[in-house]
């Protein structure tokens, strides 16, 4: 199996039922073709660099997944057919670690107050 991510961009104005549809298809052909669905992530609407189908705006979904090559024509296929999907790309990330994200989310290290006054009065005096 192989590991991919797949960003699909959405209407705008849909309702939260027909995004629910789309997000449920995509989840129901991986299931379908033994994949394994790690992460299915809104990005919320954000400004495209260029309309498309006379949309300035879209909304952007994540979805991290393992699956084989019959998995990604499938859902390729299904993306292309659904008129509510503006755009879609996947790309294979086995290869290139990096890119990988992890299964956890890592929690951000908040500095001690007196260690963030240190390092503000050290900016300071290097100005």
């Amino acid at each position: 199996m192989r590991k991919y991510e797949t960003i699909f961009i959405l209407h705008p104005e849909l309702s939260e039922d027909d995004i629910k549809t789309v997000t449920t298809k995509a989840q129901d052909v991986i299931s379908s073709y033994k994949g394994e669905c790690f992460r299915m992530d809104d990005w919320g609407v954000r400004k495209l660099a260029y309309p498309i189908k006379k949309s300035a705006r879209g909304r952007y979904y994540y979805l991290r997944f393992d699956g084989n090559s019959a998995l990604i024509a499938e859902l390729e296929r299904r993306l292309r057919l659904d008129d509510k999907v503006l755009r879609y790309q996947s790309v294979n990330i086995t290869d290139q670690p990096e890119r990988i994200v992890p299964e956890k989310k890592v929690e951000p290290e908040i500095m001690p107050e007196e260690t963030m006054e240190e390092t503000t009065a050290a900016e300071e005096a290097a100005e």
